[in-house]
């Protein structure tokens, strides 16, 4: 089935071009409500046991949808999956969107989904492939910030499996008039906001106190968006020297050397950028904390 609600981001020519050429196809047409309510939409129409996220000017493998179904159901406990991308056309892609390619495809598990999952969200949305019983029960919500990135911390909060097919299965369109691009609800802030709403809930739930490594721009600005759900740091972690030895909201800056005497508290890695993480990775495994019971990353 395929869902055209009359967006910019819908191709009703792509969609009616399905349906002539496969009959089992059928086109459903709802007025333009927004994305949300167009998921759920398609969703309510939905008979099989699983349920696959695809844009209309995305392109996949042949073989994408067949092997997700095999690995899926070869994995009970597992609510979904994605796979690997290549993003196209490849001249228009800028550094960021290169790095951000690159980390998804290095995401091989679903261990390596649920570490990764406070850093971005470690899915391609039109990758997905999830089971409809997770999805009746976990529909998509408008909340004013990204609906997919939701939907997978509600999943992983919830103790949900979520994996990942390690291969390159679609051809992710990157266009500068993508609603990810030109709408509100993906800007960087929404994202801070969703992830501090779910690390309240979750990781952060039976303490109002945590330690935070880093206080560059992010940091600061997760720092800020935990506040609002009552979560304050007791200590900073820092490398800056002209933050050593002050106070930020009420906290204490301190050297990573510190860091092993002060009081045990979850620890949450504020860091942009892989290299620095695996360092921050490798420091905190030596003293003996263990990740997403100890710390987690939330760049």
């Amino acid at each position: 089935m395929l869902v055209d609600d009359g967006s910019r981001d819908s191709s009703p020519a792509i969609a009616s071009d399905a349906a002539r050429l496969d009959p089992r196809v059928r086109v459903l047409t709802t007025p333009h409500g927004g994305l949300v309510a167009t998921l759920n939409r398609g969703l309510e129409q939905c008979r099989g046991r699983l349920v696959a996220r695809m844009d209309a000017d995305d392109l996949m493998h042949r073989r994408r949808l067949a092997e997700q179904v095999e690995l899926l159901e070869s994995l009970p406990t597992w609510a979904g999956l994605g796979c690997h991308v290549r993003t196209f056309p490849r001249d228009e892609l800028a550094t960021g969107n290169r790095a951000y390619e690159s980390w998804v495809n290095s995401i091989r598990s679903a261990e390596d989904v649920e570490r990764e999952a406070f850093v971005e969200c470690p899915l391609v949305h039109p990758t997905w492939l999830l089971r409809r019983e997770t999805l009746s029960s976990h529909p998509y919500r408008d909340r004013g910030w990204p609906e997919d990135y939701d939907l997978l911390l509600r999943l992983i909060t919830a103790g949900q499996k979520v994996g990942v097919l390690a291969r390159r299965r679609l051809a992710w369109r990157h266009s500068a008039d993508r609603l990810s691009r030109r709408s509100a609800v993906y800007a960087q802030d929404r994202f801070t906001a969703c992830k501090a709403h779910y690390l309240a809930r979750s990781f952060l739930a039976q303490t109002e106190q945590y330690i935070l490594w880093g206080y560059g721009s992010t940091g600061r600005t997760l720092c800020r968006a935990l506040l609002e759900h009552g979560k304050r740091p007791s200590h900073i972690v820092e490398l800056h020297t002209g933050r050593l030895g002050n106070r930020i909201q009420g906290a204490d800056v301190i050297p990573r050397e510190r860091l092993a005497g002060v009081p045990r508290l979850p620890v949450v890695v504020s860091v942009a950028g892989a290299g620095p993480r695996a360092e921050i990775r490798d420091a905190l495994a030596r003293l003996g904390f263990i990740e997403t019971r100890d710390y987690v990353c939330a760049a």
